[in-house]
């Protein structure tokens, strides 16, 4: 801004000047980081995370319909699943998304013979389903009526490059034990943290 020169003396700019140049700085400032946060929030919601509505009862009693879960899109990129995380995947021939728990991975031998589960040969832990399963054993039944291998699929090792996965209800889940296995590039990320219903939000237990 140009400044009068009278007899020797700077004349000061006017406040409205003064003020008039402040909000512009002001609603530049804020323009700048308006659209910071906005590449950000795409970059976060394309690349990184996206969230997941979870549809029908196959995986209660873990997870219920209508939940939103937030799906970490990138720890895949780094490393492979790992027996017990929660994902999330695409079924072409669905053309619609899974939300299932990974029982085993490439090179595992897998075996489900009612409620127990065996990889490798050996029984695996399932903490997330030991109050459902006593219920049903209680009751006289078993947790699951679904074995693997079939006669759709009677191998039972997972090829390398794909994963092994089922739901936690395995009476009434549509998983690889219908489908098959899931190669790694159809899985879209795994799942963190329910989000809604605010009062089931939780981190996921993996």
């Amino acid at each position: 801004m140009e400044q009068d020169v009278q007899n020797g003396r700077v004349n000061p700019p006017q406040d409205g000047d003064s003020k008039s140049k402040k909000v512009k700085n002001e609603v530049w400032e804020w323009t700048k980081a308006i659209a910071i946060a906005l590449v950000l929030v795409f970059i976060i919601r394309f690349f990184l995370f996206k969230p997941f509505i979870v549809d029908g009862p196959s995986m209660k009693p873990n997870f219920h319909t209508g939940e939103r879960v937030i799906v970490n899109q990138i720890l895949y990129d780094i490393r492979e699943p790992k027996r017990g995380e929660v994902v999330v995947f695409h079924v072409p021939s669905e053309n619609r998304d899974f939300i299932k728990r990974v029982i085993a991975v490439g090179g595992d031998t897998v075996e489900v013979n009612g409620d127990e589960v065996k990889v490798n040969g050996q029984v695996i832990d399932e903490p997330y389903l030991k109050e459902a399963i006593e219920e049903a054993q209680a009751d006289g039944g078993q947790y699951n009526t679904y074995n693997f291998p079939n006669e759709f699929f009677p191998d039972g090792k997972v090829p390398e490059g794909m994963i092994f996965a089922m739901g936690d209800n395995r009476s009434n889940s549509t998983d690889s034990r219908m489908i098959g296995y899931v190669p790694l590039e159809d899985v879209v990320g795994r799942a963190d943290v329910i989000f809604w219903p605010i009062k089931d939000i939780e981190w996921i237990n993996h």
